[in-house]
């Protein structure tokens, strides 16, 4: 027999419950409401009002003095090459210098915020992406409330202070970055490379020279020029091989699609490319045999070698720079000149810097000294 069945004793009523919820129901969540505002020793002592805002500049300043003391630092402890004490000194002072930069920003723009600014606590209700014209034009009078209450433009002090600890803070990276940068002009130092004419291609790393007859079709060599190995690395034995570094590889004739002004630039069917991707500069190192393309690593560009290393993948924007190459005298591969045309990733400037002394033989020429 159920509950309901069952007769109430006398004088007592009978408490019925829903049988469908498990928990007594009720109205959404009844809003707190804020606790009461609690005034600052700020907001109740002017004095200590005036001796926080003087702290805040104090922070401000100090910043400004670590962004000139980094700069300072950056200059008055350089690093020599080999002397590892010099790189210790100037890391332990440039850092010291940049964390008290940063650092004073951030103290005081947290001290200001939490000493000075209006300490009021609001509630914001949500709304649309875009609201009324009534509600942006309240939002106008907020931000100038907020102006008011920050006291952004009457606190000219702290204001002008701020400005100018936050505009010398880039200063140290601007100097740290710009002196990252060669000595001679960037697109001066890719325009040229080590290859000249009769420079013979020789196998990276060991610097032997290669003749024609060992290379095969669907093989590839990493080549660098046979008088690199003359360079020392503290003459920049690795910049200048970075440069010049090549890939090549032997492709059947009837698969080359060669362009008549470039017909002269390979031999029997010997092409060399620039190993460096024109995208961003990473090494094109793998080769596909049976297709004959050449694949970036980095973001999967794709070079045709059957067609003067051509773009048909990938975010390169333009083939890899060909190395003009023919044979000497005793059948080892050589260059016919320089690249036409700087090596590595694409730039606005690239265009106007191709020296006209890099035209290679022409293809009778080529012939004919064959």
């Amino acid at each position: 027999m159920s509950a309901e069945d069952q007769s109430a004793p006398a004088g007592h009523d009978v408490v019925v419950y829903d049988r469908g919820a498990a928990i007594e129901r009720t109205d959404a969540f009844e809003n707190p409401g804020l606790p009461p505002h609690r005034p600052r020793q700020t907001d109740l002592h002017p004095h200590k009002e005036r001796r926080a805002e003087r702290q805040v500049v104090g922070w401000f300043l100090a910043s400004m003095l670590g962004s000139v003391l980094a700069i300072v630092a950056y200059i008055a402890v350089p690093i020599e090459p080999g002397n590892m004490t010099s790189v210790r000194f100037n890391n332990l002072f440039l850092g010291l210098a940049i964390a008290l930069a940063l650092l004073g920003v951030g103290i005081g723009g947290m001290h200001w915020a939490r000493q000075l600014m209006s300490s009021h606590e609001v509630v914001e209700e949500r709304h649309l992406s875009r609201g009324s014209e009534k509600s942006r034009a309240r939002s106008v009078e907020i931000f100038q409330l907020g102006d008011q209450e920050s006291g952004f433009s009457r606190r000219t002090l702290i204001r002008n202070t701020l400005i100018g600890a936050v505009a010398l803070t880039p200063l140290p990276a601007i100097v740290l970055f710009r002196d990252l940068a060669p000595a001679q002009d960037a697109v001066e130092a890719i325009s040229n490379t080590m290859w000249t004419a009769g420079e013979r291609l020789a196998l990276d790393p060991t610097g032997t020279p290669i003749r024609a007859d060992q290379v095969t079709v669907g093989s590839a060599f990493h080549v660098i020029p046979e008088s690199l190995a003359d360079v020392g690395h503290d003459e920049g034995y690795l910049d200048q091989k970075a440069l010049a570094s090549v890939l090549l590889m032997r492709l059947p004739l009837d698969r080359l699609k060669e362009d008549p002004d470039r017909a002269g630039w390979s031999y029997d069917g010997i092409v060399a490319y620039s190993k460096i991707c024109t995208h961003v500069g990473c090494p094109v190192a793998l080769y596909e045999q049976q297709t004959h393309h050449l694949l970036c690593p980095c973001h999967q560009s794709t070079f045709d070698v059957t067609e003067h290393a051509k773009v048909i993948f990938g975010p390169a924007k333009r083939p890899l720079p060909q190395l003009p190459i023919t044979v000497d005298a005793d059948g080892f591969l050589v260059a016919q000149s320089d690249f036409t045309e700087p090596i590595g990733p694409s730039y606005w400037e690239r265009l106007g810097h191709v020296d006209p002394e890099h035209i290679p033989a022409s293809a009778a020429e080529t012939e004919h000294r064959a």
